[in-house]
């Protein structure tokens, strides 16, 4: 992979020396049916600085046919080394064309190719991001050298063709089944996000009146697909999320046409093209999902919307700024659901979701500034993290806070007008906040954006004979190597126990500043049953529960009126399990005795997760086969007593097959999926069936002919998928051999597929089986980080760390490998948080041992 990167110093000179003012590119695809090729063609006209000077274009390619610049044809064999084409004695004004065969990539990097088992056609989409263009074609592939683009492609006539911009004309007949479209010139905007979907893809149409005029809608799939597409729902979050984005920010969506482009094997949620959005097809649900998924999709659907303004409109000059596409375009997305949707406590789901990933991130040895430190793409791409996204976000909520709503709106109004089709960096972005807001930023920027790690914050407090405060504080403690204090805009809340439930009396607002901050006026107010520090979620901290306040929670969390505090304090209970404060067995007691009282069915999901995963991982390993028992009994209690038909049976049905262990637990399991017994309301579809079946073969309960079998009812990709993964998931040396193989031995398995067989391979209960692989892993991930591309790679590294090894072996073959090999800085990243994973539970072993 080194020898496919690009510096930032590199880039910063390219930069300099050069301005590109236009690029044509040229795709022929009409032969992908047998070819590991296509032919690419691409134009560039650019200025240049400095006459006479040296640069370079990025290409990887297997071929470099023909490379002309102003006039002159240059020997490949001299100038291109596989991924660079060298380009000496500029001219003030250049024009140069490049004409290569690209290959079709199976990674979800360039532009991924995809069979479809069901119609036998193909499917194509390009992935760019972060530095992946130049797999497509020749380019000068960097953010900050923006460009208009004007793509032209030949592709089957029977395909559908999508590009950013609107198709100008065509498609045109060019002979044998085969036609050319031609877009229309974009704005000038960076490689990274332009994009070619290209297949027989399923389309609906729709339209929005937007400010300056009608905006074509599209969405697209497979054609194996369509049955399951939802466009009613889609075309109405999409709606929504222009209407609140072009008011927010008093500025017009800038690309003309939005399509999204639901596509198969991707790496990600979602990729923000301008104008052509690709998302990861697994939001064409082919089942029944809960609410909260459909909620998740729609914060997706926003976060790419918000990004048309948030990065492609306005770009980052480099991946320092990384956040100010991505965290931004996180807050607006959720700003936007909770004020212009149908899913008005997203906030909530914010807290349980977005801010867990944030400190769990920021406690790791990786941990970094938001605005980060940013040497190379190789380091960009691991940086694609919860600081990046969530504790971004957090930290803009938090941000908004300080400098009021108004200011916030205003300075973004004039941001996209300044900088409009441009690039900037944080500085520009401060300047705005200041002039709209009249502060000073800069002690603000240096202590949140500069600076990394978490605070924690908790209440200080006395109290009299009549149980009344006669002092209180609000006392902030940092990491010991992240010892910045920072300053925090937040609510304190008093909640009592009533007969209406646990409802607030009392919300007091102010500055928490430094080690300790008084809070004057709570002194003589009688103290309440629950004390919550962060009341609202206004800034970005972990919190503390005094012992009264966290009694109070285990006795009546769910009577809180309020789902945004639940979220607050299910959140503070499961950080104090993490830290080694909670015994885990604690936890899932809190869980299993308060969940059912909860009324959001996202925070349920998410918390019968965290709770088996303190199981798995955080309770004493004596402690774990009676955990997973009471939590499997509880979830099948909890499945019999649900309303039929509703999310929380679906939720309790998954719960019951993760957590079953025992031979009781796998007969209804097997009943279950073989139609013998009939929960009233569950139906059993194609995703609940590999679900159940998946984890019956992980149990040793089902073999390879049940596999086969279920696969012959549901031979789709996903099918396929979800076989490799229960394949992987059997209990016996040859099933993991079989799967570590295909995984490490071969770099022939498609993105999507790889994936699969990983999550298969590491299961909880298989320890023993999985030992082995501890050092076949540490042979291994050297020559996987060479050897693959990085999305590759980074999932292999990460996926296969023996995480469920935890041990203080796991750590010392950690530390050898790391001192040994020195690694490249973004694989010993990494493995450092392998590392602390690993470390993370052996201290919340420890605690939940010594709580028998």
């Amino acid at each position: 992979m080194s020898g496919n990167n690009l510096h930032r110093d590199e880039a910063r000179e390219r930069a300099r020396l050069i301005d590109v003012r236009a690029t044509a590119v040229e795709l022929d695809l009409s032969s992908v049916a047998g070819d590991a090729t296509f032919r690419s063609s691409s134009e560039m006209s650019f200025g240049c600085t400095e006459p006479g000077a040296t640069t370079f274009v990025n290409l990887t390619a297997p071929h470099l046919a023909e490379v002309v610049l102003n006039g002159v044809a240059l020997d490949a064999a001299e100038v291109f080394d596989g991924n660079r084409i060298r380009l000496s004695q500029l001219e003030a004004d250049n024009v140069l064309r490049v004409v290569a065969d690209c290959a079709y990539m199976r990674t979800g990097e360039g532009l991924h190719r995809f069979v479809d088992p069901v119609d036998g056609e193909s499917y194509l989409y390009t992935q760019f991001e972060t530095f992946d263009a130049h797999r497509a074609f020749a380019c000068f592939d960097q953010p900050d050298l923006k460009s208009t683009w004007r793509f032209t492609i030949t592709a089957p006539a029977h395909w559908q063709v999508v590009s950013n911009m609107a198709v100008d004309g065509g498609p045109d007949p060019v002979a044998g089944g085969v036609a050319r479209w031609r877009f229309r010139e974009s704005p000038r905007m960076s490689a990274y996000i332009t994009a070619v979907v290209a297949g027989p893809y399923h389309h609906v149409h729709d339209t929005h009146q937007g400010r300056d005029g009608e905006i074509l809608l599209g969405l697209y799939c497979r054609a194996s697909l369509a049955e399951h597409l939802d466009p009613a729902e889609l075309f109405q979050v999409t709606k929504q999320g222009f209407d609140f984005f072009e008011r927010f920010f008093d500025y017009p969506y800038p690309f003309g046409k939005y399509d999204q482009l639901f596509v198969p094997e991707f790496n990600a949620g979602a990729m923000e093209n301008a104008g052509a959005v690709t998302f990861l097809e697994d939001y064409v649900f082919r089942a029944r999902e809960t609410r909260a998924l459909y909620e998740r999709r729609a914060e997706t659907i926003l976060h790419e919307m918000a990004h048309m303004w948030f990065g492609d409109l306005v770009t980052m000059r480099w991946w320092d700024d990384l956040w100010l596409n991505e965290s931004f375009a996180s807050y607006m997305a959720v700003l936007s659901q909770a004020e212009a949707t149908g899913f008005p406590s997203a906030w909530t789901t914010f807290c349980n979701i977005e801010k867990t990933w944030a400190y769990r991130q920021d406690q790791l040895p990786s941990t970094h500034p938001i605005a980060a430190d940013v040497d190379d793409n190789e380091a960009v791409k691991v940086n694609f993290d919860g600081i990046t996204y969530a504790k971004g976000a957090s930290v803009l909520k938090q941000l908004v806070a300080w400098v009021g709503a108004e200011e916030f709106r205003a300075a973004m109004r004039g941001y996209f007008r300044q900088h409009e089709y441009a690039n900037t960096s944080l500085e520009d972005l401060l300047s705005a906040l200041e002039e709209s807001s009249g502060r000073d930023l800069s002690s603000w920027s240096k202590e949140w954006l500069k600076t990394a790690g978490v605070n924690t914050l908790r209440a200080r407090f006395d109290t009299d004979a009549d149980d009344r405060f006669t002092s209180f504080g609000v006392v902030q403690e940092a990491q010991p190597e992240h010892p910045t204090l920072r300053s925090h805009r937040l609510a304190i809340g008093l909640y009592d126990r009533a007969g209406q439930g646990l409802v607030r009396r009392q919300r007091v607002e102010l500055d928490v500043v430094g080690a300790e901050t008084e809070v004057p006026q709570l002194v003589g107010v009688r103290r309440p049953d629950l004390v919550l520090v962060n009341d609202d979620d206004l800034t970005y901290a972990k919190i503390r529960l005094d012992e009264q306040s966290l009694a109070t929670l285990k006795a009546a969390i769910g009577q809180l009126t309020g789902s945004l505090a639940r979220a607050l304090c299910w959140a503070a209970a499961w950080d104090m399990t993490r830290d080694a404060e909670l015994p885990a067995r604690d936890y899932v007691a809190l869980v299993l005795g308060g969940v059912s009282t909860e009324t959001e069915v996202g925070l349920v999901q998410t918390l019968l997760r965290q709770a088996k995963l303190a199981i798995d991982s955080f309770a004493d390993p004596a402690w774990r086969a009676t955990g997973l028992r009471r939590m499997a009994d509880t979830a099948h209690d909890r499945l019999r007593a649900a309303e039929p038909g509703s999310d929380l049976q679906l939720v309790w049905m998954r719960t019951f097959s993760a957590a079953a262990t025992d031979g009781e637990h796998i007969e209804v399991l097997r009943r279950v999926l073989s139609g013998d017994t009939v929960v009233d309301g569950l139906t059993v579809d194609t995703e609940l069936r590999w679900s159940l079946l998946t984890r019956l073969a992980a149990l040793g309960a089902a073999g390879d002919d049940d596999i086969e079998a279920e696969l012959a009812r549901d031979n789709t990709a996903a099918g396929a998928r979800h076989a490799a993964a229960a394949r992987a998931a059997q209990p016996s040396a040859e099933a993991k051999d079989s799967a570590w193989r295909s995984v490490i031995e071969s770099a022939d398995l498609p993105n999507a597929v790889q994936a699969a067989i990983i999550g298969g391979f590491q299961q909880p209960g298989q320890r023993d089986l999985l030992e082995a692989y501890v050092e076949r892993y540490f042979a291994a991930v050297g020559p996987v980080w060479a050897e693959r591309t990085l999305d590759m790679a980074h999932n292999i590294v990460v996926g296969l760390y023996p995480s469920l090894a935890i041990n203080d072996e796991t750590v010392r073959r950690t530390d050898d490998y790391l001192a040994n090999e020195q690694p490249p800085a973004a694989l010993r990243r990494l493995l450092l948080e392998g590392r602390a994973g690993v470390t993370r539970a052996l201290g919340a072993q420890e605690r939940d041992r010594a709580a028998t």
